[in-house]
């Protein structure tokens, strides 16, 4: 799951400046698949009868000896030649003596990632909300920890404190963001404010009375501390 690697590595370069611990080991600014692909090999044997050799070349001996219509789990093992595992261990069969190899792909749903893509698109559809200091309901006035326990409580099931120096402390600190962690910020040393990161360097969050709900870059304010509420 590569991901706009030059824009992340810029983005939490600053972070691992600023977030205690940095940002080592940090994933690239951007949503993670909620589907995750994989491939494996078959391998079926089509000719009357197809000899096992004990490594890929023809002179290393024979392993064993398959038969028409069978069917094994294999690796490319490249010039022609896939690795298997017969009932004689592991062997390598010539492709080009009526064997075909078959790629099989496996899709997986991702929950987590189905869980973070449902947090963020819940919290978006609030965007151009009002703030007001101490509000806790997004469709008639909401603060920043307001905001967040209302997305998280309804998104996801997840009680918060209204409070972003409590939301700190309720949760799994982390180094870097993935879509639905919340970031907080810090205005002389204590922690006033938090938002949720929506991936590609953005987070959205109650702002202030005159900007109300909106998205802004991750990095707004200096943020101090990432924490998956998820976990």
């Amino acid at each position: 799951m590569k991901r706009k690697l030059l824009a992340g590595v810029f983005l939490f370069a600053v972070l691992a400046a600023a977030v205690p611990g940095g940002a080592r080991e940090a994933e690239a600014a951007g949503y993670i698949g909620t589907v995750e692909t994989s491939s494996s090999y078959r391998l079926k044997i089509e000719a009357p009868a197809v000899t096992v050799y004990s490594e890929p070349n023809i002179f290393s001996g024979e392993a064993a000896e398959t038969h028409a219509s069978q069917v094994y789990d294999a690796k490319a093992a490249g010039d022609g030649w896939a690795e298997i595992t017969s009932g004689s261990g592991k062997g390598y069969v010539r492709l080009s003596d009526g064997a075909v190899l078959l790629e099989v792909t496996q899709e997986t749903v991702n929950e987590e990632a189905v869980m973070r893509e449902k947090i963020v698109n819940y919290a978006l559809q609030f965007v151009g909300g009002r703030y007001a200091w101490g509000g806790t309901d997004p469709h008639t006035g909401v603060d920043c920890s307001g905001f967040t326990a209302y997305v998280m409580r309804h998104a996801a099931g997840i009680s918060l404190s209204h409070s972003s120096r409590a939301q700190a402390g309720e949760g799994r600190r982390v180094n870097a963001p993935k879509p639905g962690d919340l970031i907080f910020y810090s205005g002389g040393g204590t922690i006033d404010h938090v938002a949720i990161y929506i991936g590609n360097g953005q987070v959205v969050h109650a702002s202030s009375r005159k900007t109300g709900i909106k998205i802004s870059a991750w990095d707004h304010r200096t943020p101090v501390r990432i924490v998956d509420v998820l976990s």
